[in-house]
Protein backbone atom coordinates (compact mmCIF):
# COMPACT_ATOMS: atom_id res chain seq x y z
CA UNK A 1 0.00 0.00 0.00
CA UNK A 2 1.38 3.40 -0.97
CA UNK A 3 0.61 5.82 1.83
CA UNK A 4 2.31 8.78 0.18
CA UNK A 5 -0.09 8.96 -2.73
CA UNK A 6 -3.24 8.98 -0.60
CA UNK A 7 -2.47 12.30 1.02
CA UNK A 8 -1.74 14.14 -2.22
CA UNK A 9 -4.49 16.05 -3.90
CA UNK A 10 -4.52 16.20 -7.65
CA UNK A 11 -3.73 19.68 -8.89
CA UNK A 12 -6.00 20.81 -11.71
CA UNK A 13 -4.16 23.02 -14.13
CA UNK A 14 -5.98 25.84 -15.89
CA UNK A 15 -6.77 25.26 -19.55
CA UNK A 16 -4.34 26.55 -22.11
CA UNK A 17 -5.13 29.92 -23.63
CA UNK A 18 -6.01 30.08 -27.31
CA UNK A 19 -3.03 30.85 -29.55
CA UNK A 20 -3.01 34.38 -30.98
CA UNK A 21 -4.51 35.03 -34.38
CA UNK A 22 -2.38 36.26 -37.28
CA UNK A 23 -3.92 39.70 -36.87
CA UNK A 24 -2.96 39.77 -33.18
CA UNK A 25 0.61 38.73 -34.00
CA UNK A 26 0.95 41.39 -36.69
CA UNK A 27 -0.51 44.00 -34.37
CA UNK A 28 1.95 42.99 -31.65
CA UNK A 29 4.86 43.24 -34.09
CA UNK A 30 3.74 46.64 -35.35
CA UNK A 31 3.56 47.95 -31.76
CA UNK A 32 6.99 46.63 -30.82
CA UNK A 33 9.76 49.15 -30.31
CA UNK A 34 12.53 49.25 -32.93
CA UNK A 35 15.04 48.05 -30.32
CA UNK A 36 12.93 44.99 -29.46
CA UNK A 37 15.18 41.90 -29.22
CA UNK A 38 13.25 40.04 -31.91
CA UNK A 39 14.28 42.62 -34.51
CA UNK A 40 17.95 42.40 -33.58
CA UNK A 41 17.80 38.60 -33.82
CA UNK A 42 16.19 38.84 -37.25
CA UNK A 43 18.82 41.31 -38.40
CA UNK A 44 21.58 38.97 -37.25
CA UNK A 45 20.06 36.08 -39.16
CA UNK A 46 19.34 38.24 -42.21
CA UNK A 47 15.60 37.62 -42.10
CA UNK A 48 13.01 40.25 -42.86
CA UNK A 49 9.99 39.92 -40.60
CA UNK A 50 7.64 41.34 -43.22
CA UNK A 51 8.27 38.53 -45.69
CA UNK A 52 8.71 34.79 -45.23
CA UNK A 53 12.10 33.14 -45.52
CA UNK A 54 13.16 32.04 -49.01
CA UNK A 55 13.02 28.38 -48.00
CA UNK A 56 9.41 28.85 -46.85
CA UNK A 57 8.49 30.58 -50.11
CA UNK A 58 10.11 27.75 -52.07
CA UNK A 59 8.28 25.16 -49.96
CA UNK A 60 4.91 26.87 -50.56
CA UNK A 61 5.70 27.15 -54.28
CA UNK A 62 6.51 23.43 -54.50
CA UNK A 63 3.34 22.58 -52.55
CA UNK A 64 1.26 24.66 -54.99
CA UNK A 65 2.90 22.99 -57.98
CA UNK A 66 2.26 19.54 -56.50
CA UNK A 67 -1.35 20.47 -55.79
CA UNK A 68 -1.85 21.61 -59.39
CA UNK A 69 -0.25 18.41 -60.71
CA UNK A 70 -2.47 16.25 -58.52
CA UNK A 71 -5.52 18.26 -59.52
CA UNK A 72 -4.70 17.68 -63.21
CA UNK A 73 -4.21 13.95 -62.57
CA UNK A 74 -7.59 13.78 -60.83
CA UNK A 75 -9.29 15.55 -63.73
CA UNK A 76 -7.65 13.16 -66.20
CA UNK A 77 -8.69 10.16 -64.10
CA UNK A 78 -12.24 11.49 -63.93
CA UNK A 79 -12.37 11.79 -67.73
CA UNK A 80 -10.99 8.26 -68.17
CA UNK A 81 -13.47 6.82 -65.69
CA UNK A 82 -16.36 8.59 -67.40
CA UNK A 83 -15.27 7.17 -70.77
CA UNK A 84 -14.87 3.67 -69.32
CA UNK A 85 -18.30 3.92 -67.70
CA UNK A 86 -19.88 4.85 -71.02
CA UNK A 87 -18.07 1.97 -72.74
CA UNK A 88 -19.22 -0.49 -70.07
CA UNK A 89 -22.76 0.82 -70.30
CA UNK A 90 -22.75 0.35 -74.10
CA UNK A 91 -21.26 -3.16 -73.71
CA UNK A 92 -23.94 -4.02 -71.13
CA UNK A 93 -26.71 -2.83 -73.44
CA UNK A 94 -25.24 -4.86 -76.31
CA UNK A 95 -24.98 -7.90 -74.04
CA UNK A 96 -28.65 -7.51 -73.05
CA UNK A 97 -29.58 -7.39 -76.75
CA UNK A 98 -27.48 -10.46 -77.52
CA UNK A 99 -28.98 -12.38 -74.57
CA UNK A 100 -32.49 -11.43 -75.71
CA UNK A 101 -31.66 -12.55 -79.24
CA UNK A 102 -30.27 -15.90 -78.04
CA UNK A 103 -33.37 -16.45 -75.88
CA UNK A 104 -35.59 -15.65 -78.84
CA UNK A 105 -33.80 -18.23 -80.98
CA UNK A 106 -34.06 -20.98 -78.35
CA UNK A 107 -37.80 -20.61 -77.77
Amino acid sequence: MNLGSKGKKRVVLPSRPEPPTVEQILEDISRAAPDDPVFSILEQTGQDLTRPADSEVELRFQQCRRFLELNKQLQDAQSRLQQQREELQAAGEQLDKDVAEVRGQTL
